[in-house]
């Protein structure tokens, strides 16, 4: 993490030139210049690297321990000079993640956490929350998906909603019970949620995408989405979640279903 809190400095948030990738990401030279000190710094013979900077080498799915990097998650926060942006690591085996590396430079910020040994908020061990009901709760919500207008349908639930950039610094925040849950309804790739995850687990949690469990460094990098919160919060969330799932679900097979003829 030291290293990229070094590549930070050199860069000025709110103040750096982006590019837009195709689907209108944007790019910086600061994700690319973290994403090759992080793979110096982390790969070693015999694991494989998966990361949103890099060329895809397929040759991961043959390697027992892989790393799953967004050096840069919340790219568009970061050029807007918004404060909730992280870089992101993941230590996956055999398609679980088992440890996970969050740090937020701007907020000085770093959780850490692994199987079986919990979770660390800025060298303190802390708690997933330990909240029973979705009344009150906090829930983080995509910044991009509440300007869209995507969580107007929630206005009425009983959770506060409470829009947070990068993916990432939301699941590490969840699992450091600084708020209750987090969800998306939307597709995202391995490298946004692999860290946040294994901090989730790691810290007695929740965490699934919408249609199954989670399994990592898979040949198709994009999940359906995903839902993490405390154990105390699975059967109720997933319960106020699963019409909307299943409204998502309808649309989609509504919009690639072939048109009838007149």
């Amino acid at each position: 993490m030291e290293a990229a809190k070094d590549v930070f400095r050199q860069f000025t948030p709110g103040k750096i030139h982006a590019e837009y990738k195709s689907g209108h990401d944007p790019v910086t030279e600061a994700d690319r210049a973290l994403d090759v000190i992080l793979r110096e710094k982390l790969l070693r013979p015999g694991e494989g690297w998966l990361s949103e900077e890099s060329a895809d080498d397929l040759s991961r799915l043959e390697c027992e321990r892989v790393w799953v990097v967004d050096p840069l998650d919340g790219t568009r926060e970061f050029v807007e000079g918004v404060p909730e942006f992280c870089v992101s690591i993941a230590l996956v085996e055999r398609g679980q993640p088992i440890a996970g590396g969050i740090c937020n430079p701007a907020t000085n910020e770093v959780f850490l956490g692994a199987k079986d040994s919990g979770v660390a908020y800025n060298g303190a061990r802390v708690s997933i929350s330990q909240r029973k009901s979705l009344r009150d709760a906090v829930v983080l919500a995509s910044r991009s998906e509440v300007r869209r207008g995507e969580w107007e349908q929630f206005r009425n639930a009983p959770f506060k909603i409470q829009p947070t950039g990068s993916v990432a610094y939301k699941l590490a925040r969840v699992s450091a019970g600084l708020a209750d849950a987090t969800f998306t309804l939307n597709p995202k790739h391995e490298w946004d949620i692999a860290a946040g995850a294994a901090l989730i687990l790691a810290a007695g949690g929740y965490v699934q995408t919408l249609s199954s469990a989670l399994v990592l460094n898979r040949d198709n990098v994009l999940l359906d989405g995903l839902i993490a919160c405390g154990l105390n919060l699975k059967d109720e969330l997933t319960e106020f979640l699963a019409n909307y799932i299943h409204a998502e679900e309808k649309m989609t097979e509504k919009s690639v279903s072939p048109t009838r003829p007149d």
